[in-house]
């Protein structure tokens, strides 16, 4: 899903919410193949900024599809 993300419109800068990610993930599912592509072409194309949005797709994703804690 990081995959995903990544290759979407949100940015980093937008602090987009959990609603928003899991929202921009669902609309993109369909083209994962793309997207993958797509990160492989950016890492290469500019390996300085990749990292820096691959970690943020990576620990925005874990926290948009957290489980919420429930009392037991």
């Amino acid at each position: 899903m990081a995959e995903i993300l990544f290759c979407c419109g949100l940015q980093e800068s937008d602090h987009p919410s959990a609603e928003q990610v899991r929202a921009a993930i669902d609309d993109r599912l369909g083209a994962y193949s793309t997207c993958v592509a797509t990160v492989a072409q950016e890492a290469g194309d500019h390996p300085e900024t990749y990292l820096a949005r691959m970690r943020w797709a990576l620990s925005t994703v874990s926290r948009a599809y957290r489980a919420p804690v429930t009392a037991a």
